[in-house]
């Protein structure tokens, strides 16, 4: 991840309250059905699993879902509607904003706190697939996902004290990856990005999914690269538009895959991580799990239409 700044928020600035906050295309998007996942606190295991496959695909075919947050991610408060809120998100970089993505989130899934309290010197990483904040009595609080990123307060042998929207918790050290705030994550290679998607291999997709609770296809490669200090643009399309141009011949592990209707030609729809050998890590669609495929004499031999290259190599300029 790039360096964590707080230049663009107010003093008092707003933060994500509960494990996952999805981020929808108005306030009328979210339905019934979705309530464990627009409540406060959230039950994302429950809300993922309970829907059918028709309920999942609509949260895409009916433009329901944008993106998600995580836990302790900061955002920007643009306007309220009775108890929803506007906001866009400065971590995930879109062409529909430049400030950040936008979208509307539940008002209570946000919560105000002091911008002091979350610069700190360091950082935890949550880099185990989800990771259970507790009290200082080992009583657990919440279960977070990968990649949540919260304020180091203490540290020790065996537990972590940070900073969060609900005040002081503990985390197991196991479970997270310090760095510091004014450095960021350590860029990693090609490899390093490949082998943080493996491990969700199996891992249900889930669309607008930014967490271990669900990727999409998009979702997965932000993650894999915010976990090796790289902050690309959350949706294909810009992701496609940035990074280096790579040719077909010249693909190493790591570098984003993709595709497009019309044999290529078409809409860009998908992308992927390759994996090397010919090989393709990625979160294919509705009712599919992360997988790794050979590509050759497959539907994504036929659309692949670009490569792009945000990992540098040793020695790389940042």
């Amino acid at each position: 991840m790039v360096k964590q700044t707080y230049e663009q928020f107010p003093e008092n600035m707003w933060v994500t309250a509960v494990q996952v906050a999805t981020v929808w295309t108005d306030p009328a998007s979210a339905r019934e059905i979705d309530a464990p996942g627009t409540t406060n606190p959230t039950n994302i295991d429950q809300w993922v699993t309970s829907l059918s496959y028709e309920e999942s695909l609509a949260l895409c075919d009916e433009n329901r879902v944008q993106s998600q947050l995580l836990y302790g991610e900061p955002v920007l408060v643009t306007e309220t509607e009775n108890e929803w809120a506007h906001v866009v998100i400065p971590s995930q970089p879109s062409g529909k904003d430049v400030r950040g993505y936008p979208g509307w989130v539940p008002l209570k899934q946000l919560r105000q706190v002091d911008k002091r309290d979350w610069m700190t010197e360091n950082y935890a990483a949550v880099t185990a697939d989800k990771a259970v904040l507790e009290t200082k009595d080992g009583e657990p609080f919440i279960k977070v996902s990968y990649m949540s990123i919260l304020p180091v307060l203490q540290s020790g042998d065996t537990r972590v004290q940070v900073q969060t929207p609900h005040g002081k918790y503990e985390i197991a050290t196991e479970d997270v990856h310090i760095f510091k705030g004014e450095k960021g994550l350590a860029k990693g290679s090609g490899e390093d990005i490949v082998t943080a998607g493996e491990p969700f291999t199996g891992l249900d997709y889930f669309w607008g999914g930014m967490s271990s609770f669900g990727y999409d296809c998009s979702g997965l490669a932000y993650a894999a690269h915010k976990a090796n200090g790289y902050q690309i643009a959350r949706d294909a399309g810009d992701q496609a538009k940035a990074g280096e141009e790579v040719t077909y011949d010249r693909l190493e592990p790591g570098d984003l895959l993709f595709f497009a209707y019309e044999e290529g030609k078409g809409k860009l729809h998908h992308v992927g991580i390759y994996y090397g050998g010919g090989r393709l890590l990625h979160s294919p669609q509705t009712g599919k799990g992360i997988e790794v495929i050979e590509m050759a004499g497959t539907k994504y031999e036929k659309e692949l239409c670009a490569a792009r290259r945000y990992w540098k190599k040793a020695g790389g300029n940042d």
